[in-house]
């Protein structure tokens, strides 16, 4: 699952043998839910691409498959490399490149796999607020994959992941109420570290101005305290 439990030194290398990374990665790697021997057994069942694999981990409903095509242009991915460690390896293991990772340690492979994640969090941020990236979460919202929002005078109303900070390591993802415009925690326990950078602070606010047809009216009930029949005197 991709979460926000990730290194806090500062100045990522693309160095895989860099031990301070390796230390990290061996922790933040504990919060994967498919372990790399389940991986392997559904390889053998049927060959899924990286992205597919972990868009399909449980957690990870959230997410949406980038499309090969915005991974395979390098203008998308401007600027990532500096905030990505092992970013050539990451980036390999997302595009399902085959490369020498059969040469690295147990720890090395932990990171480079982390490093997959983040990249493929960060790439992910920025493909949602694309048309077609808007397209695939316009039919995840359809289908309430994110949740509806915990307020009784809401009715259950479909909900929206949001980031609080666009800065990786800060915040962890909320979701958006567009009735009551306030934010909540997910409702499920494995979306709880999810780093809320992978969604950014700008897409609910902008898929609703692409989609307003599908902006409901503001929220206009209030629950109002009350003992023995009569409201409470401010």
């Amino acid at each position: 699952m991709i979460s926000d439990s990730v290194p806090s030194t500062s100045s990522p290398t693309k160095d895989v043998n860099d031990t301070t990374y390796e230390e990290e990665s061996e922790r933040s790697s504990k919060n994967l839910e498919v372990s790399d021997g389940d991986r392997d057994d559904e390889d053998e069942d049927e060959e899924v691409s990286w992205v597919t694999w972990l868009c399909n981990q449980k957690g990870n409903e959230f997410f949406c498959q980038v499309d090969d095509g915005y991974l395979l242009d390098d203008s998308n991915l401007s600027g990532l490399s500096s905030q990505v460690p092992c970013y050539d390896y990451a980036l390999d293991l997302i595009l399902d490149v085959e490369s020498s990772h059969d040469e690295f340690t147990d720890e090395q492979n932990d990171l480079v796999e982390w490093a997959a994640e983040m990249l493929y969090g960060l790439i992910h941020a920025r493909y949602i607020l694309t048309s077609q990236g808007m397209a695939a979460m316009l039919e995840k919202y359809r289908s309430y994959d994110f949740g509806t929002c915990p307020r009784f005078h809401c009715n259950k109303q479909r909900c929206l992941p949001v980031g609080e900070s666009d800065t990786p390591r800060s915040r962890t993802v909320k979701i958006y109420c567009p009735k009551c415009e306030d934010i909540y925690a997910p409702e499920s326990k494995h979306q709880e570290n999810i780093d809320g950078a992978y969604f950014g602070t700008t897409f609910p606010h902008l898929f609703f101005m692409n989609n307003p047809h599908l902006r409901p009216e503001k929220a206009n009930e209030n629950y109002v305290p009350r003992i023995y029949g009569f409201k409470i005197s401010k």
